[in-house]
């Protein structure tokens, strides 16, 4: 019975090896960021493979960056300007929708696909490690491309409405920012919690209907009165729409308490985001 022998040393070996047990981290400053930066070329790949994806066998191709926006604007002018006259601090209507639907559109975009983005990769998170919050971060930051497309019209509409950028507009890389980490803050909430309960994607697209009309997109934030406006800008994208106009077009004064208060209510949202994400993910495998 040699062999039954060695198999018997073998086993007794085994039994006195050092056995190493990996767990998730526990606690609530146990965040482990500097695993995005690691896995930074993961990121790049996710982010330009849902570029290229998005535009595979369309016929106009990147020109969908153009067409939402655009025709938002037109049917924003032509039912709120002109049939409902709402003011737009005497600055072109056209001009005034269009610059607010910028960044509304890239904070819509992020939200919808980050949102979903968890339950669309479920393959590639049951299979192999990797943070997952580079998912719905590759989502989010992936509608800077269309973003950069749209601008573009934006420049040529105010070229023709013979408006010169001012100098504010060197600011427009931070309102950028503060609107994809605003988009990130509330796609990881909605991603964890998508992963649990599919009724939340459902559901996204009704949230974004809505909260676009609660956003000083269509009017001014000088359409409401001064004791409403601190409670208005708890909504984050507030402070982004009203700064982002500010920027481009140099309108006025804007109002920095309204941009301060969006500012600390996203950074509250994309802390717990974080921190609710963090702790959901060890289960994400299992449910999705």
């Amino acid at each position: 019975m040699p062999v039954l022998e060695a198999e018997l040393d073998q086993t007794h070996e085994a039994a006195h090896l050092p056995v190493t047990v990996i767990k998730p981290p526990r606690g609530w400053i146990a965040l482990d960021l500097k695993a995005l930066w690691d896995y930074r070329e993961l990121l790049y790949f996710l982010i330009w493979r849902d570029v290229k994806v998005k535009y595979k066998q369309t016929i106009i191709g990147a020109g969908w960056a153009i067409v939402q926006p655009l025709v938002t604007m037109v049917v924003f002018t032509l039912v709120f300007k002109n049939i409902g006259n709402v003011q737009s601090d005497n600055i072109p209507y056209p001009i005034f929708a269009y610059t607010a639907l910028l960044p509304w559109t890239l904070f819509a975009a992020g939200l919808n696909r980050s949102t979903m983005s968890l339950v669309s990769q479920s393959n590639l998170i049951s299979k192999v490690y990797f943070p997952r919050m580079i998912i719905p971060l590759s989502a989010t930051l992936a509608g800077i491309v269309d973003f950069a497309i749209a601008f573009l019209i934006l420049l040529c509409m105010m070229f023709w409405y013979g408006i010169v950028p001012r100098p504010a507009v060197v600011s427009v890389p931070l309102f950028i920012t503060i609107d994809l980490i605003a988009a990130l803050a509330v796609g990881l909430w909605l991603a964890a919690l998508n992963v649990r309960y599919r009724d939340v994607g459902q559901a996204i697209p009704f949230l974004v209907q809505i909260w676009m009309f609660a956003s000083p997109v269509a009017y001014p934030v000088s359409a409401l009165s001064e004791k409403w406006r601190v409670l208005y800008s708890l909504n984050p994208l507030v402070g982004v729409i009203e700064g982002f106009r500010w920027a481009i077009l140099g309108n006025g004064t804007p109002d920095f308490w309204v941009i301060a208060v969006s500012a600390i209510t996203m950074t509250g949202l994309l802390f717990t985001g974080i921190v609710y994400f963090k702790r959901t993910e060890r289960t994400f495998a299992d449910l999705i």
